[in-house]
């Protein structure tokens, strides 16, 4: 429940210092790691009136990713480093960095530098007029032509089938408020998205545009197996259309099913045409035991998250934690271990 007091506080202009924190997710960041800090540290004299805290989030780096942010963190009491015990996903370690923000609004950017940080200067000012979610929307990607167009189709599905609205571009660098941070730590969702979530609380947004620049240090972790799950984590956990497909899927075959013992029946009752086709009725087999393998699955993916809540594992496991002594103090996020 929001008071009046702090409603009016929101919409209208900050003459105060705030805090603003950045999140940033890291997995075998080394080379992009030591510009990311100079600019991130630069955006303090571009932003006068906040106090930055820096959220690194190391996801099970097997390279010097954790030494560069550790060295970094005993020169400057801004930066956080949490060390996740293994990769569990990027959407992990934005869970994981959320818990620690203390900031009166929080940033979330990827570790490549293929997002420019010095954004977040337009995006505050959105913020300061009252927006809680302001999403920064691709103009344009230096991606490949292949790249685009799995893009593209994934969020167009999203849009007609899951969260109608949704940015056609989609977008993963976002300044959300303080309220936002507080729900989403209290869904603590396994096996989500993180912008999707956003998303969907439904709160004022806008956005800014940008242009997406190539990666250029270093190569991706993002590989196709992990799109392939965030793909799947989108439909199973907003939206209903999988299984109900099911249902549709199983509701036309056993109509043209029929219809077809219909039309046989008529040609042997009436067209004195003998019932032949072995391979005919071969094929029908195996197209219907293909969709039934098809349904299974779709059923199955259900059936794994449902198992994967009840029985409580932690989305992830913190092995470390490098922050200011005198911060510790004053912050107590409950994470499932630290």
């Amino acid at each position: 429940m929001i008071c009046p007091s702090e409603l009016n506080a929101q919409t209208k202009k900050r003459t105060h210092m705030q805090k603003f924190s950045i999140i940033i997710p890291v997995y075998f960041n080394e080379p992009n790691l030591p510009l990311l800090l100079k600019r991130l540290t630069g955006l303090q004299e571009k932003l006068p009136g906040y106090i930055l805290e820096m959220i690194f989030v190391d996801d099970g780096s097997n390279d010097k990713s954790f030494k560069i942010l550790a060295h970094a963190q005993r020169n400057d009491s801004r930066i956080k480093v949490i060390k996740l015990s293994k990769n569990f996903g990027s959407m992990s370690a934005l869970q994981a960095g959320l818990m620690f923000a203390t900031g009166d609004c929080a940033g979330i950017i990827a570790a490549d530098l293929q997002d420019p940080p010095e954004l977040f200067g337009a995006m505050l000012s959105k913020w300061e007029n009252g927006s809680k979610v302001i999403m920064a929307q691709r103009q344009e990607r230096k991606d490949s032509f292949f790249q685009k167009l799995c893009s593209k189709i994934y969020y167009h599905l999203l849009r007609v089938f899951a969260l109608p609205g949704y940015p056609i571009g989609g977008f993963d660098f976002v300044l959300i408020d303080r309220q936002v941070v507080d729900e989403l730590n209290t869904i603590a969702e396994k096996n989500t998205n993180i912008m999707n979530l956003i998303y969907w609380l439904g709160h004022a947004r806008d956005c800014v545009t940008y242009v997406r620049q190539e990666r250029a240090h270093g190569t991706s972790k993002w590989t196709w197996s992990k799109k392939l799950k965030l793909f799947i984590d989108s439909f199973v956990n907003f939206s209903y259309i999988p299984i109900r497909l099911i249902s549709v899927i199983g509701l036309i075959t056993a109509m043209m099913s029929f219809a077809l013992a219909c039309y046989v029946l008529f040609l042997w009752f009436f067209v004195d045409i003998p019932v032949q086709g072995w391979a005919t009725l071969v094929a029908l087999i195996t197209m219907l035991l293909g969709l039934i393998m098809v349904m299974l699955g779709i059923i199955g993916e259900y059936l794994w998250r449902i198992l994967d809540e009840c029985r409580k594992r932690p989305s992830f496991v913190i092995d470390q934690v490098l922050m200011d002594e005198t911060l510790k103090h004053n912050s107590n996020p409950k994470v499932p271990h630290a």
